[in-house]
């Protein structure tokens, strides 16, 4: 088990992708703190994850008050943060730019990106100290081939990748890695709040047919490239945009 003895905090845990990650590390051995603004499904997913494996906690992760209270209790409990995988996130309907409330905009930008800056923020000096750990940001091949009518999504997910990079510059000297996981749409029910389909199969069915290996991303796609990406097989790979796009991107 490769994540024996580390301890995992991922975001938007309660569902899709953060679930799937929460079952993978768990599984390979982490403690896993999983967090979410549904502190309910938080537990649910701790549940499944078995006895032991972890805690449930509840958060909102563009609040710093919120992320300084969890950091700081699982650094009291467990005392390091071996990985952080920032996943929590917000779709945007497909639509045209003038079609887009600044409030809509400025929400979708505080949950995909500012969030990723305040949790990096407050994590970094941690691992900084430690002289190791992973940050690891769920990003969207969106940020690297954009679809039209998602102007908020494209530029908080590209806005994901900058960060990525350079705060794997800036702390591979600390031998702190940072990597960003870039999926194509992902079978989840959020995948109809993009507005692309009538309903949930019509929606999988448009996406899948712009995808090279023709289906879409299932959580766990993502979760086994989290894992591989916080893994010492993965030692020499940081500040990488890490496409799960079945082709897409090319």
């Amino acid at each position: 088990m490769r994540f024996a003895g580390k301890t995992v905090v991922i975001t938007g845990a309660g569902s899709g992708i953060g679930r799937a990650g929460s079952l993978t590390f768990a599984r390979e051995g982490a403690t896993v703190i999983a967090v979410d603004l549904d502190g309910a499904s938080a537990a649910a997913t701790v549940a499944e994850m078995g006895p032991g494996r972890g805690a449930a906690m509840t958060g909102d992760v563009s609040n710093p008050d919120h992320i300084e209270r969890i950091v700081g209790a699982v650094m009291e409990e467990h005392g390091r943060i071996d990985v952080f995988f920032q996943n929590a996130g917000v779709p945007q309907a497909a639509r045209p730019i003038e079609e887009i409330s600044l409030p809509e905009w400025h929400r979708i930008i505080a949950v995909n990106l500012t969030a990723l800056f305040i949790g990096s923020q407050i994590v970094a000096p941690i691992m900084k100290a430690q002289r190791s750990g992973v940050i690891l940001i769920t990003a969207s091949i969106a940020g690297i081939r954009p679809r039209p009518g998602l102007s908020a999504d494209v530029a908080s997910k590209s806005g994901a990748i900058g960060l990525t990079k350079a705060l794997a510059l800036e702390l591979a000297p600390f031998n702190v890695r940072v990597n960003a996981i870039c999926p194509v749409a992902v079978r989840t029910p959020m995948i109809t709040k993009f507005g692309f389909g009538a309903d949930e199969a019509d929606a999988e069915a448009r996406f899948a047919a712009t995808v090279p290996l023709g289906r879409l991303c299932t959580p766990e796609d993502v979760a086994d490239a989290a894992s591989f990406l916080a893994s010492d097989a993965a030692s020499m790979i940081t500040g990488t945009a890490f496409e799960v796009d079945g082709g897409r991107g090319v």
